[in-house]
C-alpha cells in the first residue's frame, strides 16, 4: 500500500482523535447513562452476570477514549494505540451492527444522550471511523510523536486525572450538561407527548395456522382462499415492519401511592408547588438523610409545600420513612434512574414544570 502523505495523516489523526475525545467527554458527563446502555446490550444477550460491572466498564472506557484521542493527535506510541483503537472500533461496529440488524436496541449511546444517534447512523459512523483508523494502523510506523516523552506522558496523565475527576463529580452532583428529558426547565406533561408530525409504527398482523401438520404464517392479504376448518388457528401477532418516531421523550412516568392509586395527573395538573426527592432505593439513605434534608423538610412544612419521596423500594420505604414528614410515592426503577442520575435527587416542581433539580450533595442550595 502506498504510504499516505504526512499532511493527510495529520488530518486523519485530528479527526479520529477529536471524535474519541468528544465521545469520551460526552459520556464522562453521564457515566451512569453509558452503564445503563451496556446493561441493555448484556440483557439482550442474557449476560446478566456483567450487569454488576457496567459502571466500572463505563468509567474505564470513557477515560480510555479521551486518552486515546489525545495520544493519536500528538502521535504518541502509535504502534500501541492504533492496535487498541482498531480493536475498539471493530467491537463498536459489532455492537452498532447488532443494534441495526437485531432491532433490539433503539439507540447505541455512542455520544450519550446529548447527541442521540439511531443504530443505522451509529453503524455508518463506525464504518467510516474504522476506515480512518485502518489507514493510521497501516501507516503507524511512519508516524512520530510531535511531543517530547515527558510532555506527552504529562499531558496524558492530565487527561486521565481530568476525565476521572469529571466522572467522580457528576456521579455526586449530577451531569454538568443535562441532556435528559427530565432536565431543569422542561415540562413533564409536554415531554410525555409524541413529537410534532410524529409517524406511528407501521404494523402488520401475522396469522399462524397449522394444516396437515405444517405450520405457516399469513398476512391478512395472503390468507389462503380455501381457509376452512381444516386450518387450525394457532395465534395472531403484530409485527412492526417500519418503526416510526411517535415515542415521546418521556413514555412511562407514573407515580403511585402506597395503596396503588395513580396520582400522576393529580400532581402534574395541580399547578402548585411541591418537591420530589427521587431515591431509587435506600442504599444511600445515610448520605442524604442529614441535617440539610431535615432543614428542607422543616422549611417546606412551614410554607405548606408538600414533600414527596419517590422510590421503587416500597418495602424499605415503609420501614425507614415511617417517621419522616414526607409523603411516599412509588415509581418504576428505570424511570427513576433516568430522571435522577444521583441517588437521591431533589426536583423542585410547579405543576408539571421542573423549576430546578439538584443532588442531595447540593441540598444546601435549596436553603
Amino acid at each position: 500500500m502506498k504510504p499516505y502523505k504526512k499532511n493527510s495523516l495529520i488530518a486523519i489523526r485530528w479527526i479520529v482523535g477529536l471524535l474519541f475525545i468528544f465521545s469520551g467527554l460526552v459520556k464522562a458527563n453521564d457515566p451512569l447513562g453509558l452503564s445503563y446502555k451496556m446493561q441493555e446490550f448484556f440483557e439482550a444477550w442474557n449476560w446478566y452476570t456483567f450487569n454488576d460491572y457496567t459502571l466500572q466498564f463505563s468509567l474505564i472506557m470513557n477515560v480510555f477514549e479521551v486518552l486515546a484521542g489525545v495520544a493519536v493527535i500528538i502521535g504518541w506510541r502509535m504502534k500501541l494505540f492504533t492496535w487498541l483503537l482498531l480493536l475498539l472500533i471493530i467491537f463498536f461496529a459489532f455492537l452498532t451492527g447488532y443494534a441495526v440488524f437485531s432491532g433490539k436496541i433503539k439507540t447505541c449511546g455512542c455520544f450519550g444522550d446529548c447527541l442521540p444517534l439511531t443504530p443505522t447512523e451509529s453503524f455508518i459512523k463506525d464504518i467510516i471511523l474504522f476506515g480512518l483508523i485502518l489507514i493510521l494502523f497501516l501507516n503507524r510506523k511512519t508516524i512520530s510523536s510531535s511531543a517530547r516523552p515527558v510532555t506527552a506522558i504529562t499531558l496524558l496523565l492530565l487527561c486521565i486525572v481530568f476525565t476521572s475527576c469529571l466522572q467522580a463529580y457528576v456521579m455526586k452532583h449530577l451531569p454538568v450538561v443535562d441532556c435528559l428529558p427530565y432536565k431543569q426547565g422542561n415540562n413533564i406533561l409536554k415531554e410525555m407527548q409524541p413529537p410534532p408530525n410524529a409517524v406511528q409504527d407501521s404494523v402488520v398482523m401475522i396469522f399462524k395456522y397449522r394444516k396437515n401438520g405444517e405450520v405457516k404464517e399469513y398476512t391478512a392479504e395472503t390468507l389462503p382462499a380455501d381457509l376452512d376448518s381444516s386450518y387450525e388457528f394457532i395465534n395472531r401477532t403484530d409485527k412492526i415492519v417500519r418503526r416510526g418516531n411517535a415515542t415521546p421523550p418521556i413514555a412511562d412516568f407514573a407515580l403511585f401511592t402506597l395503596e396503588g392509586t395513580d396520582t400522576t395527573n393529580a400532581l402534574l395538573d395541580s399547578g402548585g408547588e411541591y418537591v420530589l426527592l427521587f431515591a431509587k432505593d435506600f442504599s444511600t439513605f445515610n448520605k442524604w438523610y442529614n441535617n440539610d434534608f431535615k432543614n428542607i423538610a422543616q422549611t417546606l412544612q412551614q410554607k405548606n409545600i408538600p414533600l414527596f419521596i419517590v422510590t421503587a423500594d416500597k418495602q424499605d420505604a415503609e420501614k425507614i420513612l415511617g417517621n419522616i414528614p414526607a409523603y411516599i410515592l412509588l415509581c418504576d426503577a428505570t424511570v427513576i434512574k433516568t430522571a435522577a442520575r444521583v441517588n437521591a435527587t431533589y426536583f423542585v416542581m410547579k405543576g408539571a414544570d421542573i423549576i430546578s433539580k439538584f443532588s442531595y450533595a447540593d441540598a444546601n442550595e435549596f436553603l
